[in-house]
């Protein structure tokens, strides 16, 4: 029994709890459930969440490797790379790249060097022989047209069989002589020609020897000057870290920002697209410091639109310049850009939730004063939403749906024609 009584009493206790709780929610409810027509200045703006970048950087190359004849890889890995955000001075170590398909390419040319080299040296020691042994033979052979000239001469006073076989052996030695001469004449070319085309082939791979020892000495990477490095986007959107790679056509590792100018970059619908312009005034705020706020200008609109990943929508790259500098800054800090498109002054405005609409899709507001009031609507912000006739400043509306709506008395029937005609023309401007 006594049991019985504590929970009645904890069950009475809770009801009357509740109840007051609910009575407290409805105060509440009902405070937050009206708002109030305004009246003033109407700023439409576009809003956009944005990143910021550097408006000038200096970027850290890879090694110059685009020129190289028959290298293996057109791209080249990165091994290591110091953190993002290190501030770094002139020459400090930034990135190791991943050298060994070059370094196997550069064991292979100078195995060719040497190939070729060795091939030289002999083909100019067998020549040196060989035209040696050409010129003792015409120098010996000068000496045999000399004694078969003296021959003839003394042979004067010879018979003439005698004198006949003199000057056919003179004749004979000369001829042998003038095909010795030829023949040396074009051993000689023959052999200019070919240590011409060894000396071309040692030449060029020297030179690629040369060049490949020189870009292999840039795979070690260091700053061009001093500043905070910034991982390098590529064209994907992806930072370049460890595991990434550069090739011949972008060789750029990390940048150096120059952070007393910034930009904030920005993507906007196609929708909005129109009514970005250059040198609209930018409202900025920045996640990292909900503190501070900033001014900045439209710099750029992309003209072609594009499609970000892991979307199907179209949107258009926006550039915004910051005014005046903040070290504080860092690139890639997220920003919500607020771009101011116009103000309309003197305008009656409410909040967009406010504003209903039936099958007909006739807008109305619901008034506190128990009217079911239509309404000409006008330019929006996006939170608010211009009233060009149908209300007046200062009258109390509800914000959502009232309770029993059917007991609202319709007023403002004469604006049905002036909604009927805007429709009309805004359907007749899209045929």
């Amino acid at each position: 029994m006594r049991r019985s009584i504590i929970i009645t009493c904890v069950i009475v206790g809770a009801l009357t709890v509740l109840y007051f709780f609910n009575k407290l929610t409805s105060k509440t409810n009902t405070k937050d459930l009206y708002t109030e027509v305004k009246f003033g200045d109407f700023e439409i703006a576009v809003t956009a969440t944005g990143e910021l970048i550097a408006e000038k950087s200096i970027d850290i190359k890879g090694p110059m490797f685009g020129d190289l004849e028959d290298i293996r890889s057109t791209h080249i890995g990165i091994q290591d790379l110091i953190p993002e955000g290190t501030i770094v001075k002139e020459g400090d170590f930034i990135a190791t790249l991943d050298k060994t398909e070059f370094d196997n390419d550069l064991k292979d040319e100078i195995e060719h060097l040497e190939t070729h080299q060795a091939e030289l040296e002999m083909k100019i020691l067998d020549s040196t022989v060989q035209l040696n042994e050409m010129r003792d033979d015409i120098r010996n052979q000068r000496f045999i047209v000399d004694e078969a000239a003296i021959t003839l001469h003394n042979s004067k006073y010879e018979p003439p069989f005698t004198i006949r076989q003199a000057e056919i052996e003179l004749d004979k030695s000369q001829r042998v002589l003038e095909q010795r001469e030829r023949s040396y004449t074009r051993m000689l070319a023959k052999v200019r020609t070919g240590i011409f085309i060894n000396e071309t082939i040692v030449s060029r791979l020297t030179r690629k020897v040369n060049e490949l020892e020189e870009v292999l000495s840039e795979f070690t990477v260091t700053a061009p000057s001093s500043g905070m490095v910034i991982y390098k986007r590529d064209r994907h959107g992806l930072k370049r870290k460890i595991g990434s790679s550069i090739d011949a056509y972008d060789r750029v590792v990390a940048t150096l920002p120059d952070l007393s100018s910034m930009i904030s970059k920005t993507y906007v619908n196609e929708i909005d697209f129109s009514k970005i312009k250059t040198g609209q005034k930018v409202n900025i705020t920045i996640d990292a410091f909900p503190e501070k706020a900033f001014i900045g200008i439209v710099s750029s609109v992309a003209n072609i639109g594009e499609k970000l990943p892991n979307t199907d929508d179209k949107v258009f790259e926006v550039q915004i310049k910051i005014d005046g500098s903040d070290l504080s800054l860092r690139p890639s800090m997220t920003t919500g850009n607020k771009i101011s498109i116009t103000i309309i002054n003197d305008a009656v405005s409410v909040p967009i939730e406010c504003v209903q609409a039936g099958i007909d899709s006739i807008p109305f507001v619901y008034t506190k004063n128990g009217t079911k009031q239509i309404v000409l609507l006008g330019e929006s912000n996006g939170k608010n939403i211009i009233i060009e006739k149908g209300l007046e400043p200062g009258i109390k509306l509800y914000l959502y749906n009232p309770e029993n709506p059917e007991k609202f008395k319709l007023v403002g029937a004469d604006l049905i024609p002036v909604l009927k005609e805007r429709e009309k023309a805004r359907r007749a401007e899209f045929e």
